[in-house]
Parts: C-alpha cells; sequence; structure tokens
C-alpha cells in the first residue's frame, strides 16, 4: 500500500529567484532558508516521488484551454524562469495511474505530456526539491483565470488523490507551491491581506481545515489568495488536518509562508489562537475583482498579450513596430495606445488580466532592450 510520507506547503515568489535590490534581503534570504528547511523532511523521508502540486501564471494554458485541474504525464519536467532552468525526470508510471484513476473516481483532470512550468515550479524546485534524486509529477490548479474551482473542490481533488496513492506502492510527498497574500498586476499590489494569511495560519495550526473549505475562490480572490487553492488539494491528499508554520514574511508586497502539513519532531510553530475571523478581513462578495476572465470584447487584448509573452520572434518585431504587430493582433486604437505606455495599469484598464499584462511587458522590456530601445518602467 502506498502512503503520503511528506507534505508541505511553500511560496513562490519569483523575487526567491531574481533577487531585485529593492527586496528586503534578510526576508527573502528567511523564506529561502524555511524552503531549504523543508528539504531536509525529503532526505528523512526518501519519498519515492515529489507530486509539485503548481499553478499556471497564465502561461501554460490560456487562450486554448484553462482545465481546472490539469497533470503532466509526459517524460519530462521542464522548468524556467529568468536565467535559471530544471529538467527533471516525471514519475511517468504514477503520473499516468493517477490520470486514469482520478477520472474512475469521478475527478474529471485534464493531462497532457508537457506543459510550460513557470516560477511556481521554478522556485520549489531550487530551493526544496535542490536536485534531490526523486522524479517528480506536476499537477496545475486553475488559480487565475475564473471560474476558478472552489476550495472545497480542490480539497475533493486532493481526497481523491489520496484514495489513488493509496491503492499504489509509491511513498509520496506532495509539496503544495503557492500564496500567500498577494496581488501582482494590480492596484493592490502594495496592499495584501496580512491578517488574513495570518489568520490562515491560525486555523490551519488549531486543525481547523474546515474554515478554509468554507470559502468561496471570489473570497480567495478578495483576499490574494486564490493561490491557497493548491494547499488544500496537498491537504486533502495528506489527510492532514494540522499544519506547522516555518515562517511567515510580510514582504512589501507579498506573504511569504512555509508550512509543513506533517508535523516534525521538535516544538511546533508559533499559534495565534486570539484571531478575530478572517483576521477582520470584511468580504464584499461582489465577484471576482482583481483577476476575471476576459469578455468578448476583452478577449483580443488577452489572446494578443498571450501570443506575445509565448513567442520572441512576435516580441522582436513588436518592439521595432509597434503598431503593425498590434494591428496584426486585432488590437483596437484604444488598446494600441495603452500597449505603447508600456503601463500594466493602463492595460489592466483596457480590460487586460493583471497578471498576463505585467509578465508580457516584463518580457516585451527585455526584447526592447536586446534591441537597443529604452521603455518606460513597466508600473
Amino acid at each position: 500500500m502506498g502512503e503520503i510520507v511528506w507534505a508541505a506547503a511553500t511560496v513562490h515568489a519569483p523575487q526567491l529567484l531574481t533577487r531585485p535590490p529593492q527586496e528586503d534581503q534578510a526576508q527573502l534570504e528567511t523564506s529561502i532558508s524555511a524552503m531549504a528547511e523543508l528539504g531536509k523532511g525529503l532526505d528523512e523521508t526518501n519519498p519515492d516521488v515529489l507530486i509539485i502540486v503548481g499553478l499556471d501564471h497564465v502561461e501554460a494554458f490560456f487562450p486554448g484551454v484553462v482545465p481546472a485541474f490539469a497533470i503532466v504525464t509526459g517524460p519530462r519536467a521542464k522548468a524556467g524562469f529568468a536565467a535559471l532552468t530544471w529538467d527533471l525526470p516525471i514519475h511517468q508510471n504514477l503520473a499516468g495511474a493517477l490520470a486514469e484513476g482520478l477520472i474512475d473516481d469521478g475527478i474529471d483532470i485534464a493531462y497532457t505530456d508537457e506543459a510550460p512550468l513557470g516560477h511556481a515550479f521554478m522556485a520549489p524546485l531550487e530551493f526544496i526539491h535542490a536536485g534531490r534524486a526523486i522524479p517528480v509529477i506536476p499537477l496545475f490548479v486553475n488559480v487565475y483565470m475564473p471560474p476558478l474551482p472552489s476550495p472545497r473542490r480542490a480539497f475533493e481533488v486532493g481526497q481523491a488523490i489520496g484514495r489513488v496513492l493509496a491503492e499504489r506502492p509509491e511513498r509520496v510527498a506532495i509539496l503544495a507551491s503557492g500564496g500567500m497574500s498577494h496581488y501582482p498586476g494590480t492596484h493592490k499590489y502594495f496592499d495584501p491581506a496580512y491578517d488574513f494569511d495570518r489568520w490562515v495560519i491560525q486555523e490551519l495550526e488549531e486543525g481547523r481545515v474546515e474554515s478554509m473549505l468554507n470559502l468561496s475562490s471570489v473570497q480567495l480572490d478578495e483576499t490574494g489568495n486564490t493561490e491557497l487553492l493548491t494547499w488544500m488539494v496537498a491537504l486533502g491528499a495528506s489527510g492532514v488536518d494540522r499544519g506547522e508554520l516555518l515562517t511567515y514574511q510580510a514582504t512589501s508586497h507579498h506573504g511569504h509562508g512555509v508550512m509543513r502539513f506533517i508535523p516534525a519532531k521538535g516544538e511546533r510553530g508559533q499559534i495565534h489562537r486570539d484571531m478575530a475571523n478572517y483576521g477582520g478581513f470584511k468580504f464584499r462578495d461582489e465577484g471576482y475583482q482583481f483577476y476575471r476572465h476576459p469578455t468578448p470584447e476583452e478577449y483580443p487584448l488577452n489572446r494578443g498579450l498571450a501570443e506575445l509573452k509565448r513567442s520572441p520572434e512576435l516580441r522582436a518585431r513588436y518592439v521595432l513596430n509597434i503598431d503593425g504587430v498590434c494591428e496584426e493582433l486585432g488590437l483596437s486604437a484604444d488598446n494600441i495606445g495603452a500597449m505603447k505606455t508600456y503601463s500594466t495599469a493602463a492595460l489592466v484598464a483596457q480590460g487586460a488580466h493583471g497578471i498576463l499584462a505585467l509578465s508580457t511587458l516584463l518580457a516585451l522590456q527585455v526584447s526592447a532592450k536586446d534591441a537597443g530601445i529604452v521603455v518606460a518602467t513597466v508600473a
């Protein structure tokens, strides 16, 4: 009989990989050290495979198809971000068994032989897996392109994963990559819901997973915490109802949380027993506020951004001929005006998805620099 021998959750902020000078380096080091501590747990438990429950920052699937859950079943897991890359073997036998077993259990999971793995996978591979001789299985959860699965559904998918694994021989580690509160590409970027994060930590350390399951995906969007859906999958799979906090860093724009779900030896982390419901956060419950699916009118702009993000050749042409490439992409005059500003806020005002706009503009900045063109800082 198989078993989950290790389960945890981690931040994957891109700044951990790029180390920009404006960041608090001590906070980054603390997060990285906590991730390295999780890696020691892999040495202690010696799993046969590491399932990484990650996510798509609108880089792998949109605009072709946006699955709620997807598993990569091909031979290799290829991750890359900035100048870093990882290329690891996938445990194909178990990946295929999971895809088949989940379908048999009523989970309509998508599967693909390959998918680009961005920093949601790159950061845990760099600082937790760290080149250990452990094959992996990447699993995607849709957390940024609504409609999103609910926390309860993510937990149920995790439970189904646990049932499949129970019939297998492998000893499995499962890692949730995501969170905590942050709002990249939006006006809330420098105003995360830190107290909500601390309430989540309290509830998990007290063993009240049900508190998370009673939230909606819309409420997670309000708190900048849709990435917690990956945590729900790992919790459901592991069957563990308590967490132990290794670190929480309230950076200027992001709550960095690192937690293990199978308690290790020694003292438990600090428990915040006196926090009010939701850390005092007041929900509006008015639908997705920060990351919305584009309307039909907004779709051409978002499709064009996705094409630019994926194609270095198209970006190289774009920086030399913005009008021509924008017209080729079917963008409106107002869209083109916003594109020329290199401003995330201007594109979001036109209906662009915040994360897609931000990441595409950053890629365009690099292409412009390569062409010897100076553009304004992305904001």
